[in-house]
């Protein structure tokens, strides 16, 4: 199983076997099988398609005739585990030329998620660390694994993330990318969220007219306070703190979608969603997988992609805790 890097030497990266050791052979060959794979960027995550049409069965039209007070009511369940990629962007919107964030250009992934909705168990969680190191085929240098979205859109993320954690030719399944607007629309939808930030979170970049401005504590937060939880990045924690923000906001989220008052309200709600995000998830497929997740709200099961310890302080990229076991990703749970 490769690493982000295929864990080669650099200067972020640890100590790497003698040139004729046996491990150095194994991640030369692992190296050549990561080329093979990634020159057809794109292809997982359209790869079994039209076998992923025998998950779902055909639109229950009687639901549309009659009230919608359960979960289980918006859609009948896949008929299997599900895997949906996740990329939230830094840029506000589906399209946007330039994302409006540091660095300045098109979006960048700063947010990478891995999510398995089963219908027997509970909902996974896998965190992508966007600042894990990653050498394409062909290039010389490192770069963070959140900036692939900028260069090869969601097929190139994928491909990277399937090789990272030894998905199946044909996952991730599904995959969904939230840009900074549809983020805020969706919390704003269930009306507000009741977080409490450990710390004052803030900050200001005049240059971008963008300011953070939290005070610590339980408070109700419209979208654009959600926002900002997520984009803070603590001085001492980094992408870390990130992380664990996201951790904090899910499960808070998936409860307050699935209150009985707002059950009724998601097929119209998926609807508005549709054109701010980009997926290829049918608004039928999104509903069963809502139907599943919302079943079981408190159901959540979080994990994150192990990394090395920092060997400075102002180590920018990070690279695979070779110590940690694999598999990286949970297999599903009965």
């Amino acid at each position: 199983m490769p690493s982000p890097a295929d864990r080669p030497s650099s200067a972020a990266s640890g100590p790497v076997p003698a040139a004729n050791s046996p491990a150095s052979g194994t991640r030369r060959t692992r190296r050549r099988l990561v080329a093979l794979r990634l020159t057809v960027a794109g292809l997982g995550v359209a790869a079994g398609s039209a076998l992923l049409q025998l998950l779902w069965p055909p639109p229950d039209r009687s639901s549309s005739q009659t009230a919608l007070v359960r979960p289980d009511q918006l859609a009948s369940p896949p008929s299997r585990p599900v895997t949906v990629l996740v990329l939230g962007l830094d840029g506000d919107r589906r399209g946007a030329a330039n994302n409006g964030a540091a660095p300045p250009g098109p979006a960048n992934s700063d947010a990478m998620l891995l999510v398995r909705i089963n219908p027997k168990g509970p909902l996974q969680v896998l965190s992508l660390p966007t600042e894990l190191a990653v050498r394409l085929p062909g290039q010389q240098t490192f770069q963070p694994l959140g900036g692939l979205y900028r260069q090869g859109g969601v097929a190139l993320s994928a491909d990277v993330v399937r090789e990272l954690v030894g998905l199946a030719p044909e996952q991730p399944d599904r995959y969904v990318v939230l840009p900074r607007e549809a983020l805020r629309h969706l919390v704003d939808s269930v009306g507000s969220l009741e977080l409490s930030p450990d710390r004052p979170m803030r900050y200001e970049d005049r240059r971008q007219r963008y300011r953070i401005a939290l005070e610590a504590g339980l408070q109700p937060m419209t979208g654009e306070k959600v926002e900002q939880m997520l984009r803070f990045r603590d001085p001492v924690w980094g992408e870390a703190g990130r992380r664990d923000v996201v951790q904090l906001v899910i499960p808070t989220l998936v409860e307050a979608m699935a209150r009985p008052e707002m059950i009724s309200q998601w097929p119209s709600l998926v609807g508005q969603l549709e054109g701010k995000v980009e997926t290829n998830l049918s608004r039928s497929e999104l509903l069963s997988l809502l139907a599943v997740t919302l079943s079981r709200p408190k159901a959540i099961r979080f994990s994150t992609l192990p990394l090395a310890p920092r060997q400075r302080p102002d180590q920018p990229l990070r690279q695979i805790d070779p110590r940690a076991p694999e598999p990286y990703w949970p297999p599903a749970s009965p």
